[in-house]
């Protein structure tokens, strides 16, 4: 892995702690290209107080600790570390979503599910034993986050969790493109930030498509619902096109699975006739609201259609898109790797992944020198750099 001498971040300030990282294994290989990255930059890294006691462990071949999770018969679990978390600044990474992984059930093989995973994250938390200075988490999807708010006497598992999580010593949580950024009203005195990935999905479109026009005459973006239109309209925004909104007609006289299922989905904005659009939503789950609405925009006569989803569960199946990208109706899929993803996903050739492990890199070093991230979590001047970097290529 090969970084340029521009792409280490310059910070002075002295560490908060001596810095480890424990992905859990279902994010074992995030975590370790999180990991290969501080390992680089920080042997890189030129700093007037590197040789103070407060520096002592800086440079390391791997910040990664040695911690596990092993399972009795019974199914029950227990939270290992085996070595010293005294003073860390601890970083923990998780994906509830890694159904791949498995454990015996009574001799049975079981699919872990998002509460096994959340579930040993507590418990990694709670074998630290409150030793650590400071403890993260990094749930890139956030547990339970689709039970965000209440409409009838049901549970709010999201708020919850982050009492919990915050009642056993974390401080800070990190998540990315929260369902419903406001469950943080849960945990008021505590950190808690909730990331876009806009810049990442930006720049692996112009990576993989070379004859893009950024502008409003060829060029639309789209929220599928109106619950995701500040991301939509922060995108708008940064690239200078129009926002477009479907809005999900329901049948609110029957309960299908729990929710009112959808009627239809309506269009409110400007024509979208031979411009392509980009499709920005939180996740794909089944997929069907997602092809749903690129048939309504190619209805319309909208020209290529690129969808932008933080997370790619397609808890249907890919067979659907094979037959929306086949059909024309889809051009590009694009998803982060913040959660697991099939090795039959990756091998599409309508799929773009986009890594995430050099940002989430960015994020540990600068916490644990105790500096701001705020340039980090507002990308608007790297959007800005790279669109004249694209249109410059073009020319």
């Amino acid at each position: 892995m090969s970084q340029s001498k521009s792409e280490i971040r310059n910070l002075d300030t002295i560490p908060k702690g001596s810095l480890g990282i424990i992905p859990l294994p279902g994010c074992r290989d995030l975590g370790e290209k999180v990991n290969s990255y501080l390992v680089k930059w920080r042997k890189e890294r030129e700093n007037k107080h590197i040789d103070t006691l407060d520096f002592t462990g800086y440079k390391r071949d791997s910040y990664i600790l040695d911690a596990i999770v092993p399972r009795f018969g019974s199914g029950e679990a227990k939270g290992i570390i085996n070595e010293s978390v005294r003073g860390t600044d601890l970083y923990l990474l998780v994906d509830v979503c890694n159904y791949s992984l498995t454990y015996k059930l009574f001799g049975r093989m079981t699919n872990m599910s998002p509460d096994d995973h959340y579930q040993d994250l507590k418990r990694v938390i709670a074998a630290a034993g409150g030793k650590a200075r400071r403890i993260t988490v990094i749930m890139p999807f956030l547990y339970e986050s689709r039970q965000h708010n209440r409409s009838a006497r049901e549970s709010l598992d999201c708020a919850l969790a982050l009492q919990e999580l915050t009642a056993m010593g974390v401080e800070n949580i990190i998540t990315f493109d929260a369902h419903d950024p406001r469950v943080q009203n849960a945990i008021p005195l505590s950190g808690f930030e909730t990331v876009q990935p806009a810049y990442q999905f930006i720049k692996n479109l112009c990576r993989e498509v070379k004859d893009l026009q950024f502008d409003s005459e060829h060029m639309m973006v789209i929220s599928p619902d109106e619950g995701g239109m500040k991301r939509a309209i922060y995108i708008a925004s940064v690239l200078g096109l129009d926002v477009g909104m479907f809005y999900k007609r329901r049948d609110f006289a029957h309960i299908v699975d729990g929710r009112n299922p959808i009627v239809a989905h309506e269009f409110l904005g400007s024509d979208v006739e031979g411009k392509d659009m980009l499709i920005i939503d939180d996740m794909i789950s089944s997929g069907e609201s997602m092809i749903d609405v690129a048939s309504e925009l190619k209805a319309r006569k909208a020209g290529r259609i690129f969808c932008f989803t933080t997370f790619g569960l397609f808890t249907g199946g890919l067979e659907r898109f094979d037959k929306a990208c086949a059909d024309g109706i889809i051009t590009k899929v694009l998803t982060t790797n913040l959660i697991y993803q099939t090795p039959e996903l990756l091998q599409r050739d309508w799929y773009i992944s986009c890594d995430m492990s050099k940002y989430i890199a960015y994020l540990i070093d600068t916490l644990n020198h105790d500096v701001s991230i705020s340039d980090l979590l507002v990308p608007n001047e790297r959007i800005r750099i790279l669109m004249e970097k694209y249109k410059s290529e073009q020319q």
